[in-house]
């Protein structure tokens, strides 16, 4: 019997380090859509939907639940994607899960981000009284008063909203329950992994006093506060969000995105379009490479200009016959400003080192190329 699974969404290279999204109560993975299209630029991100909301089975689970059960379902999905150890980053209950999987499952964290969230919330009796309430009487009630608990002014998301009304009573009370059971204070020092603390300073949920206590209780914790942002920052504040977690996480994989810049700049949007959208599983891995090494890497190095490594280029090219390549990296050499003539002294240079026949072939191809450029513009 298969095993079932949080919903989920992937997105990102197959091969970049994996970074974890949980969200808040009340919400999908849709809390996360003005943040995790950018962190996937550098990571493999895996955005997932808590039991019951979303697109997440409500039987996943049941009365009297525990973060740690929402952390064991996470563990699952994990092992389910072949994702060994990972970076994470929560909101509120999401951020709960992290820093339960940072303290009972070191080995599987490598970094956290813990956003808008605390280390106890409160005390378990207004939690038990809303659970015994959505029991009774369904989430409309609060589905109310959700602009002001989530979001600070005037400022609101309707798809949030709706996710919240359409979430599954007896699931949001069960999270209702992990939550009023929820006291990690004295675990905190046990956290060794790089953990940054992200607080809205309209919080009302969970005001910037709950992330500095665990920020002063976690070694070499950072705290960073929003203004403006209340209990969804990713939300309502998502740039400040986004360069939070990007200087959080690291540039491990901002080769990447350099790479990536790199690549436009000289290949054009046009064709670095069509070839991540003809990107497959089976070759996601090379693109990936291809994006970190030959252009995050070697293109990036300054000890020579972009005109230098185009002539190099299409020389290597003709040496070897590749001549598809060839006609791409013509277009290249002219966004890197060789001139036409410029192009046919490289190609004439290569006649005499790399042999006629080559440089006969690599002349047809460069003057098809040109000529369409000359034509379309």
């Amino acid at each position: 019997m298969t095993e079932k699974l949080l919903n989920h969404r992937l997105e990102g290279p197959a091969s970049a380090p994996p970074l974890l999204l949980g969200p808040s109560l009340g919400t999908s993975y849709a809390l996360w859509d003005k943040v995790a299209p950018e962190l996937s630029i550098t990571h493999r991100v895996v955005r997932w939907d808590l039991p019951g909301h979303g697109g997440s089975a409500a039987d996943l689970i049941g009365p009297g639940a525990r973060v740690g059960d929402l952390a064991g379902l996470v563990l699952a999905l994990a092992d389910s994607l072949g994702i060994e150890r990972f970076a994470y980053a929560g909101v509120s209950l999401g951020g709960a899960v992290g820093l339960h999987l940072a303290v009972h499952h070191p080995q599987r964290v490598a970094s956290l981000a813990v956003i808008c969230s605390s280390a106890h919330f409160n005390g378990p009796g207004p939690w038990q009284e809303r659970a015994e309430r959505v029991r009774r009487e369904g989430l409309e009630w609060l589905v109310e008063s959700a602009n002001a608990r989530w979001f600070a002014g005037d400022f609101t998301v309707p798809k949030l909203i709706r996710d919240h009304r359409e979430a599954d009573p007896g699931a949001y009370a069960a999270c209702c329950d992990a939550l009023a059971a929820f006291d990690l204070r004295d675990r905190l020092p046990e956290i060794g992994v790089p953990t940054l603390l992200v607080a809205g300073r309209e919080d009302p949920a969970t005001p910037p006093a709950h992330l500095r206590q665990i920020a002063d209780a976690v070694p070499g914790a950072a705290l960073v506060e929003i203004p403006g942002a209340s209990h969804l920052a990713p939300a309502q504040c998502p740039e400040a969000v986004l360069t939070a977690l990007r200087a959080h996480f690291g540039t491990a994989a901002g080769g990447a995105r350099r790479g990536m810049e790199v690549r436009r700049a000289v290949l054009g949007d046009a064709h670095v379009d069509r070839a991540q959208a003809r990107q497959t599983p089976f070759t996601a891995r090379f693109q990936d490479f291809i994006s970190r090494y030959a252009w995050g890497e070697i293109w990036t190095d300054p000890t020579l200009s972009r005109r230098e490594r185009s002539m190099i280029t299409l020389t290597a090219l003709v040496a070897h016959g590749h001549l598809d390549e060839l006609a791409m990296h013509v277009r290249a050499a002219r966004r890197n400003g060789l001139t036409p003539e410029e192009i046919g002294a490289v190609l004439l240079q290569t006649a005499v080192y790399c042999g006629v026949p080559a440089a006969n072939s690599a002349f047809a191809v460069a003057q098809r190329v040109l000529a369409e450029e000359s034509d379309g513009g």
